[in-house]
């Protein structure tokens, strides 16, 4: 595996105990917070369900996942399984996910950017919504991005 396909960032104490667990908290309870939702796909291996709180980002009447910590476990899993659902309060969507090709990342990378820069930007080397498009061209292999759509059999 290259070095930015295993590209993983650790969030800090504070992001993982007291920003997730609210987001999360929030959530759950049907509370969108910027567009938070909990994502929860089946591992690989294990087939349990995992959750995490997640940002779904619409651009150009599409819907994406980014995982700005990098290549980590949940999209291991999205990778193996292709799809998930996206809680909100007692709302479930499933949906079907789709891996996009680095090349065709840099206008969904500023988007997300641009949205969630004071929550994530950390996440992402220095690279924000202004950065020239070589520069979200060259981070794109560490932050993978799936577009999501109702699963067909919702």
């Amino acid at each position: 595996m290259s070095a930015a396909a295993t590209h993983v960032v650790k969030p800090g104490w504070f992001t993982v105990n007291v920003l997730n667990r609210s987001v999360a908290w929030l959530t759950r309870r049907g509370l969108s917070v910027w567009g938070s939702r909990i994502l929860a796909v089946r591992g690989r291996k294990s087939g349990a369900w995992r959750t995490t709180p997640v940002n779904v980002l619409t651009l150009d009447g599409e819907r994406y996942l980014v995982a700005p910590r990098g290549h980590v476990q949940w999209t291991r899993n999205m990778r193996a399984v292709g799809g998930g659902e996206l809680h909100l309060g007692k709302r479930v969507e499933p949906f079907a996910a789709t891996e996009v090709a680095d090349d065709d990342k840099v206008d969904v990378l500023r988007a997300y950017l641009k949205r969630w820069k004071a929550e994530v930007g950390v996440f992402f080397a220095g690279v924000g919504p202004d950065s020239a498009d070589e520069e979200l061209r060259a981070i794109a292999p560490k932050h993978p991005v799936f577009r999501i759509t109702a699963a067909p059999d919702a």
